[in-house]
């Protein structure tokens, strides 16, 4: 695949855009809502919404398209040619969420969390689930009031080990309804998914416990189901603005084919191998945020040094600048390297290519860069970086999630370490 790093016109337009968002409306309530946890920024949520519903709208369309290449994918009379013509264009829409998500984490990263739409729950839909499914579910985030999807994996005994999720989904031959038992917890958006209506939560449950990951499949709840009940609300170091809940699935009954995929236990890992198509879409989006943190918290301390007599000079060697001027170089130089591992894993997504290992590299990268780059800005800014005068300290707080959640570091270490050395999950643990 050809390099290329000219930003399309569109994806420089909305970048844009989101710029005048984060500055005029995200930033200025950044502090408000830090020391306000559990508060939802509603205005930056329904200023956002007309858009993300056409960003799903279009995303809908394009990919029923790609399953039914003889129409278009929302009206079924329109013909081949226009669906050829389509065909034509370069996808950019994973480039362009990048660039809207780095953006807005520049803003604010929980406040961005908020972003109303499908979320998690729409790219494990698109992973795995059928063109019925993705129409039907990703359909209502095209249209009405604000509404929230999420994912909920994660569960006391089963963080980054999959294999050890214990919530059940057992088929009820009478009523053919999934009954769900379990629980789960870090939840990002779960309370959000839960209360609103049309809300929907993928919940990932074993029907074969025996089988390990190959019993594993995604199961959507939507909101309001009987049996679905919130227990907790995290208060957290970070992201503050951004909700993220706990959930119990007490004989929580959904219709059968609320399963994504096949049912069918066959020896392989499909159910495993969709969670992982999800994580290889949503890895760089948290690269980006992580990214616009550390370029939030570079841009700050480079500024403020610029005050006191303190300039980055690009032409000289290095061992004729000062120590802060050292930092303030590879602080910028972890964030570069980083934003174009994240540019590569997008641009294979968007071409339709494997973007694993890419993924995963990004995540990699962006994780230690954002959590190195925050922590080097306290640290220059001394006293003043460790206050709440400034926004220093809670980029700090705000950054070390991004090494977290969507695989730990330490995960997706292993992931590109098996993937070019070519060692399986147990020859390299």
């Amino acid at each position: 695949m050809p390099i290329e790093f000219q930003i399309p016109p569109e994806v420089e337009r909305q970048a844009e855009q989101a710029r005048a968002v984060a500055e005029n409306v995200m930033r200025p309530k950044s502090r408000y809502y830090d020391e306000h946890e559990h508060e939802r920024p509603w205005e930056f949520i329904h200023l956002m919404w007309p858009e993300m519903r056409e960003r799903t709208r279009r995303e809908l369309e394009a990919s029923l398209r790609r399953a039914h290449p003889d129409t278009d994918g929302s009206d079924p009379g329109t013909g081949s040619e226009a669906c050829a013509e389509k065909a034509k264009r370069p996808r950019t829409a994973n480039m362009a969420l990048i660039h809207l998500v780095e953006m807005l984490s520049w803003g604010d990263a929980g406040i961005y969390l908020c972003l109303p739409g499908p979320a998690l729950a729409g790219a494990a839909i698109q992973a795995v689930g059928t063109p019925e499914q993705k129409e039907r579910f990703l359909r209502r985030f095209t249209e009405g009031e604000p509404k929230w999807g999420a994912m909920a994996m994660t569960e006391p005994q089963a963080g980054s080990d999959t294999s050890a999720i214990q919530t059940t989904a057992v088929l009820d031959p009478e009523t053919q309804e999934w009954v769900l038992n379990g629980q789960k917890i870090f939840c990002t958006n779960g309370k959000l998914a839960y209360q609103e209506s049309d809300g929907l939560i993928v919940v990932w449950a074993t029907v074969d416990r025996s089988a390990g990951r190959a019993g594993i499949k995604p199961f959507v709840v939507e909101a309001g189901t009987p049996g679905l009940q919130i227990v907790t609300e995290e208060k957290k170091l970070g992201i503050r603005a951004s909700d993220t809940a706990s959930f119990v699935l007490d004989n929580c009954r959904i219709p059968a084919d609320n399963i994504l995929g096949s049912p069918e236990v066959k020896g392989g890992r499909e159910g495993f191998k969709g969670a992982m198509r999800t994580f290889d879409a949503t890895r760089p989006i948290v690269a980006a945020s992580a990214i616009g943190i550390g370029r939030a918290a570079f841009e700050f301390t480079r500024d403020t040094l610029a005050q006191e007599g303190i300039r980055m000079e690009y032409g000289r060697p290095r061992w004729k600048l000062s120590a802060p001027q050292v930092d303030l170089l590879e602080m910028e130089i972890q964030l570069r390297q980083a934003w174009l591992l994240t540019l590569k894993a997008a641009a294979l997504l968007d071409a339709g290519e494997y973007n694993k290992l890419a993924a995963s590299m990004a995540k990699v990268k962006a994780g230690k860069a954002v959590t190195w780059v925050t922590q080097k800005a306290v640290e220059l800014l001394g006293p003043l970086g460790y206050t709440t005068q400034t926004l220093a300290e809670k980029w700090f707080r705000d950054a070390k999630i991004n090494d977290i959640y969507e695989g730990t570091g330490q995960i997706n270490t292993l992931i590109v370490a098996r993937t070019i050395l070519g060692y399986t999950r147990r020859e390299l643990k």
